[in-house]
């Protein structure tokens, strides 16, 4: 497997998690994107979106972090990411979603430019856009996670699963956009049971290399 990603990409370090989860190995393949390389020629014939990650497998070349997740599920299903009953299943999406539908797409790279070129707004002024947003997000899921009274130490159960493998990347970006975590502790508890796991540890964007 080949994965092109970005280190500080979310959507990137929520695949690594993934792949390192499900035990696969995969070469990486960086894409800066500081100094715009998704722009180039060579990146949009890999992905016209021109969007990390991509996952080269299977002879495809597979985009978009969800859709890639869900085959990783399908092709590998052990360990699972998503537990066996469907209303459960429904639960941990619903907790995935939060992240990837409500938080992640308005506060990622190309939204923040936007802002800075389009709208003047200096880093204080993005900092506080993010800030609005992944509050909203941790506020319902920190209610999610208070009222399950049959949680482990991770978003759902005693394992991780894929709320797990969405929530870790975007508690990251809440600290890049100085967000402080100190009013949900669930959620802070969360991230440090998975920060007790290789292979979390192994997907966090200090220890990819093309980190810097």
């Amino acid at each position: 497997m080949k994965l092109y990603s970005f280190f500080r990409s979310g959507t990137s370090h929520r695949l690594r998690i993934a792949l390192n989860l499900k035990g696969l190995a995969y070469e990486q393949v960086a894409v800066d994107l500081r100094r715009e390389e998704h722009f180039g020629d060579a990146f949009k014939a890999i992905n016209p979106q021109q969007f990390v990650p991509v996952l080269e497998a299977d002879e495809r070349l597979m985009i978009q972090s969800p859709a890639i997740i869900e085959w990783l599920e399908e092709r590998y299903p052990t360990p699972p990411l998503l537990p066996g009953d469907a209303g459960d299943r429904a639960q941990v999406r619903a907790l995935a979603a939060i992240v990837g539908c409500d938080i992640h797409p308005i506060n990622n790279r190309r939204i923040l430019e936007a802002l800075r070129h389009r709208f003047g707004a200096d880093e204080a002024a993005v900092n506080d856009w993010c800030g609005t947003w992944i509050s909203a997000g941790f506020d319902a899921i920190e209610a999610l996670l208070a009222r399950d009274p049959q949680r482990g130490d991770f978003c759902f159960g005693s394992t991780p699963t894929l709320a797990d493998v969405y929530l870790v990347p975007q508690v990251e970006s809440a600290r890049r956009f100085k967000v402080d975590l100190a009013r949900w502790p669930l959620v802070q508890a969360v991230d440090a049971a998975c920060a007790q796991l290789e292979a979390f540890r192994k997907a966090a964007p200090s220890a990819q290399p093309d980190a810097g």
